[in-house]
């Protein structure tokens, strides 16, 4: 049961008290964070502002390597490190350097500490952009992707703060367009609902230049492209979140290099759909993310779906039975709780 202490604690940092308990429930999350606002108290004081209670707990919640949580919450408490964009930078590279010492100096300059962009910088850079997009969206009006606009603005400036972002872009949209018209929130028509096979890529292209991407928000879209964008190079796994760091993993990792030269067999990338019950999928999604694919820089080698394959994978499954490597269980979940498989 959650302590008044501890509630106390948690919804000092801002969290709601709902969330507090929740919180409390998770063993070792809730120690992480109670050491981590302790740290932050002694350097803060008393009290921690919203901002940076939320930064401790997204901190903890997110780290994995337990090891650099006093390094980051001393950043976060001293207010070097005060945006979500900055804490990300930071956990990212952490992952990046598993090895002691971090090099403080690289690391304070990819995460943006110490930048400061200024009103009209921000002003500058968004109408830089629109300037480049001026004709069509003199053409499309607000029908125009504005989350493209968000997102080249924000390439230029990457530690500028994304709701001043937004608002400028608004404003000179606004500006450049006037108010909405009766034809402006007339809807797009919607993709035709047809399964996505190789000679529709040039269809998915012009979906994707229009920001048609089902099912999900432009600014979300926009991270995830930030964050896709960041492929590994070739023994760089160990980036990877939640990848297991030993003291062994980066002379494995420079073998592996030697070995393969960089590339394994001169790979290549398959998007594979996993439509494990084609009957109730919808094309709806096959497009969307393939549109997401492609609007993040990549073009598959191929594009299969599973359901191509269930004959052969059947036959592939009766031959390991058949030849004692597998087996099929017809224990009842009740019979298997308790067991460890």
């Amino acid at each position: 049961m959650a302590t008044p202490d501890s509630l106390a604690l948690f919804t000092g940092l801002g969290l709601s008290e709902n969330k507090a308990r929740e919180t409390l429930k998770n063993e070792a999350l809730s120690t992480q964070l109670r050491e981590a606002a302790t740290q932050a108290h002694q350097i803060l004081g008393s009290t921690i502002d919203k901002a940076t209670g939320v930064l401790l707990y997204d901190l903890v919640s997110r780290l994995r390597d337990t090891r650099r949580r006093s390094f980051l919450v001393s950043y976060i408490a001293n207010k070097k490190i005060h945006t979500g964009l900055q804490l990300s930078a930071a956990l990212e590279y952490v992952r990046s350097h598993p090895q002691d010492p971090i090099d403080t100096k690289d690391f304070e300059q990819e995460c943006g500490v110490g930048v400061v962009v200024t009103p009209e910088q921000i002003e500058e850079a968004v109408e830089s952009t629109i300037n480049k997009h001026q004709l069509q969206l003199l053409a499309e009006r607000y029908r125009f992707n504005m989350g493209l606009l968000m997102g080249e603005a924000r390439a230029a400036l990457r530690w500028a703060d994304g709701k001043m972002i937004k608002n400028e872009v608004d404003m000179q949209v606004l500006h450049l367009l006037g108010p909405k018209m009766e034809a402006d929130l007339v809807k797009k028509p919607k993709v035709a609902k047809a399964r996505l096979e190789e000679t529709d890529r040039k269809t998915a292209k012009d979906v994707v230049e229009k920001g048609e991407v089902a099912g999900q928000t432009l600014s979300l879209m926009e991270q995830l492209r930030g964050e896709a964008l960041k492929f590994h190079k070739p023994g760089e796994n160990y980036k990877t979140p939640g990848y297991v760091i030993t003291p062994y993993t980066m002379d494995l990792l420079k073998q592996h290099l030697e070995i393969t030269g960089g590339q394994a067999n001169n790979g290549i990338c398959f998007l594979r759909f996993d439509d494990t019950n084609p009957e109730k999928e919808e094309a709806k999604f096959f497009t969307a993310i393939y549109d997401m694919v492609t609007w993040l820089g990549y073009t598959p080698y191929k594009v299969t779906y599973a359901s191509d394959y269930f004959d052969q994978l059947y036959a592939w499954a009766v031959e390991l039975i058949h030849g004692g490597l597998a087996y099929v269980c017809h224990q009842r979940v009740e019979e298997l709780k308790g067991h460890n498989p």
